[in-house]
């Protein structure tokens, strides 16, 4: 149960995950009475292994196996935070935020599904063109992704044929400043940048 308490919260040694959530990024998971307007609005709800509403009631419960069973979930991977489960809450439960910190978590301790290295590919691989570019570059992007995962064939037949209309520049555009964005990516993740 969270510990409502200001004081208490933030001396409490065993912390459950929607505790964490709470202390980290001040979203209050205990608020959904589980009225399933998240999950019913969420256009990929179909393909999680927990829709919206389901991974709430599981950080609710407090239980350490159900706070496992949501940062080795498959769903924290496919939410694409589009905000629509936000927008019907009639609590306003930022559960986008609350994904992104699983994510994070996940990541962090090792959890991640194994259903979901290819979108953590595409993360990391997008997250370095930024960091190294300063901005999209998709040249850069298709080659550290497919790098990543070694799925090379997969969309090769399209690649000519945006050379050929120019929507792939085979050299990239910098900005200016980019040692600011670089200081940012070091400050969040580290001296590996996106690459965590």
């Amino acid at each position: 149960m969270i510990n409502m308490s200001s004081e208490n919260h933030h001396h409490t040694t065993n912390l459950t995950l929607a505790d964490e959530i709470y202390d980290k990024i001040d979203v209050l998971s205990a608020k959904c009475y589980q009225c399933g307007k998240c999950s019913a609005g969420c256009p990929v709800a179909s393909e999680m292994d927990y829709p919206p509403s389901v991974v709430m009631h599981l950080l609710q419960t407090g239980n350490p196996a159900y706070e496992e069973k949501v940062l080795r979930s498959y769903s924290i991977w496919l939410c694409v935070t589009c905000e629509m489960c936000y927008g019907r809450c009639p609590m306003e439960i930022d559960i986008p935020k609350v994904m992104d910190f699983l994510r994070e978590k996940s990541l962090k301790e090792h959890k991640t599904n194994p259903k979901a290295k290819k979108i953590i590919s595409f993360h990391k691989a997008f997250l370095d063109c930024v960091n190294y570019v300063g901005r999209m570059y998709e040249i850069g992007l298709f080659v550290d992704y497919k790098s990543r995962t070694m799925d090379w064939v997969q969309d090769m037949n399209t690649v000519p044929g945006l050379l050929v209309r120019g929507k792939l520049n085979p050299i990239p555009e910098l900005i200016k400043g980019r040692k600011n964005l670089n200081r940012i990516f070091k400050k969040t993740f580290g001296k590996k940048g996106g690459d965590k």
